[in-house]
């Protein structure tokens, strides 16, 4: 930990089956609220997504007590630091979905679509192709506002202003990747693991999600192949490749 960075934050999800979302509700906002967290868990019957943040034991003892449930024991956080607390309070929802697309027939908690991690991604990159020489092709499934603080170089930008207008989008782009294989990326994972689902319902045979999205390819491989920072919900508005905020 970086004394001028105290707090941590941590962004994670999980599609998974849960029938008891309003007890669970009820269970993580008293969990949080003892440990003095602040931020935004949204639980839906396909599963949690979580931004959270404060003092990192706290935020530890957090993540622990989630992976006593043996329904939440695959989440795994991707860790940041500020030298501020970002969010202003605690907010723990229930919503239909935890990332909202509007397609029911997409139910990443029945089954993921293929991923690729950041390492292999960054050596496709390196070289221009995958692993059975088709060309790469990146596809940012974020807002457009979000895009344009930064993305992967030549990355496809759809223009969509939320995610549920994605969908839309795919069936007006489908012809052009047909030979390629697609490499779907957002900031955390969530969306682009229901966008890969969506793109090879439609057909699309060679589709991957970023694993970890940007925020783990950050961690692991750094800014290679990638322009600018990348935006976040919080008062940060975003972090940069080595992870610190833009506004600490």
């Amino acid at each position: 930990m970086n004394p001028a960075l105290p707090v941590l934050n941590i962004s994670a999800y999980l599609f998974t089956e849960l029938k008891d979302t309003e007890a669970l509700r009820a269970a993580c906002h008293a969990q949080a609220s003892q440990l003095g967290l602040k931020g935004t868990i949204l639980i839906a019957e396909e599963g949690i997504n979580l931004f959270l943040a404060g003092p990192p034991q706290a935020v530890h003892d957090f993540v622990r007590w989630l992976h006593l449930d043996p329904r939440l024991t695959a989440i795994a956080p991707k860790e940041s630091w500020s030298a501020v607390q970002p969010f202003r309070k605690l907010l723990v929802k229930v919503k239909n979905e935890i990332i909202r697309m509007n397609h029911p027939a997409i139910q990443p908690q029945t089954g993921r679509a293929p991923s690729v991690d950041a390492a292999t991604l960054k050596r496709w990159l390196d070289v221009g192709h995958d692993d059975q020489g088709r060309p790469v092709v990146m596809l940012d499934t974020r807002n457009a506002f979000e895009v344009d603080e930064g993305s992967f170089e030549a990355a496809l930008d759809w223009r969509i202003d939320k995610f549920s207008d994605f969908p839309a989008a795919a069936d007006q782009h489908l012809d052009p990747l047909r030979d390629k294989t697609v490499v779907s990326f957002c900031t955390g994972g969530i969306r682009c693991e229901k966008a890969a689902i969506y793109l090879r319902e439609k057909g699309l045979q060679e589709v991957f999600q970023l694993e970890g999205g940007i925020l783990k390819y950050f961690e692991e491989v750094g800014n290679t192949h990638y322009r600018g920072n990348c935006f976040v919900f919080d008062e940060r508005r975003g972090v940069n490749p080595d992870l610190s905020p833009l506004t600490p």
